[in-house]
């Protein structure tokens, strides 16, 4: 079953994030989506979600996590060092989202903003979902 990383197509911070992921998912455990996209768009109805959603989401095994647990997830199955951080989920999560949320909120001002959604890598094409 895929697990999918729906985010900000137009955040340059999610956008980097996407690739940092990428790199170091070399099974291909994860696939991607941009919240802006119609992929995305429909996941969020599907699981509910607001559309204007202030974070990235993983969805894995029927199930979407946000904020801090949703990168925490993702940090888990990467493997090496950034396993370690997984160790973080054990942290209350309102005080995980809390500074989750300041990045969140600042993400635009600190790391720029696309105009329209980046296209992937040719060879990460089949990684993302539309």
């Amino acid at each position: 079953m895929d697990r999918i990383i729906l985010f900000d197509g137009v955040c340059n911070l999610c956008n980097n994030s996407v690739k940092f992921i990428i790199k170091r998912d070399t099974s291909g455990y994860f696939k991607f989506a941009s919240l802006q996209g119609e992929t995305g768009q429909r996941l969020l109805k599907q699981y509910s979600l607001n559309y204007d959603l202030n974070s990235f989401v993983l969805i894995e095994k029927e199930k979407a996590y946000l904020k801090s647990s949703a990168a925490l997830r993702v940090c888990s199955q990467l493997g090496g060092a950034w396993r370690i951080l997984s160790i973080f989920r054990f942290l209350p999560p309102l005080f995980r989202d809390f500074l989750y949320d300041i990045v969140a909120k600042n993400r635009y001002k600190w790391f720029g903003k696309e105009e329209s959604c980046i296209l992937p890598l040719p060879k990460w094409k089949q990684r993302f979902l539309d």
